[in-house]
């Protein structure tokens, strides 16, 4: 049985994900982690190129490209970081707009799937989903990897465990 549940959970996430990068070619005319990036800049910590490459897991140089790209689109703002070395990024005002269509797309898409289930369904799943989520071993980094598409207004009290990472 273990193994029939893991297949359907692998559809399941193949699903979802699919119909989320559809949501982000329609609304961003991109794919791969521009979605993403606008998610995670625009929780508006404003974080440096280093900070996003670590979540999005890129290479520096798919960072910097990616970052040049949002820069030329006007999606993201380049701005004074903490410390005279660090850029901070932040969404610009067209970025926002783009980062909610996007955001908003992604829960519906995802809704429409939930649909078959009666109220109380969802309510099993959602306790389910939340009981695998937080039983993973994760660090605040795995955690912000993880969230990086999520929406943290509709998600409050993230499940997923975050244990602080050793200092190298």
């Amino acid at each position: 049985m273990i193994n029939r549940t893991s297949n359907l959970l692998g559809v399941l996430g193949l699903a979802v994900a699919d119909r989320i990068g559809d949501v982000a070619r329609d609304v961003l005319r991109r794919v791969g982690e521009t979605p993403a990036a606008l998610v995670v800049i625009g929780y508006g910590t404003g974080p440096s190129n280093d900070e996003l490459r670590r979540i999005l897991r890129l290479s520096h140089p798919g960072t910097v490209r990616l970052v040049d790209r949002l820069v030329a689109d006007g999606l993201v703002e380049r701005r004074k970081g903490q410390d005279k070395r660090a850029v901070a990024l932040y969404l610009s005002d067209q970025g926002k707009t783009l980062r909610e269509d996007l955001l908003n797309g992604r829960l519906a898409t995802i809704k429409t799937i939930l649909t078959p289930l009666t109220d109380a369904e969802q309510e099993t799943l959602a306790e389910l989903l939340h009981k695998m989520l937080s039983s993973m071993d994760t660090t605040v980094s795995d955690r912000r990897t993880l969230c990086r598409l999520c929406d943290n207004r509709v998600c409050i009290n993230c499940p997923i465990p975050a244990e602080e990472e050793a200092e190298p």
